[in-house]
């Protein structure tokens, strides 16, 4: 059985190579809305950052998600996402082949 290949994404806040389920989305949708995507199905365009209010932080101070997105995000909206993220607590990722058992 082949084994599959896992989609790798960067976080903007630390800049580590991690598996795209680990991260949460940041999604700026058409209308210019820019939201935490916990699920990960938004539309819209994104970039990643790790489950922690450090790394949001970091991405925050440097501007990277602003970089992102090609836009001036407000204050407002970074203060919304951190309160998400703190009270966001992370579901462990099941794999198919482990729930098969």
């Amino acid at each position: 059985m082949q084994t599959r290949r896992v989609p790798l994404r960067m976080c903007t806040g630390c800049g580590e190579m991690k598996p795209k389920k680990e991260l949460v989305r940041v999604v700026r949708s058409k209308e210019g809305e820019i939201s935490l995507d916990l699920t990960g199905k938004k539309a819209g365009r994104g970039a990643y950052v790790c489950p922690s209010a450090e790394c949001l932080k970091k991405a925050r101070k440097a501007r990277r998600i602003e970089r992102s997105f090609q836009c001036r995000i407000p204050d407002e909206v970074y203060d919304a996402m951190e309160r998400e993220m703190e009270a966001y607590t992370p579901q462990p990722a099941v794999r198919k082949e482990d729930s098969e058992n």
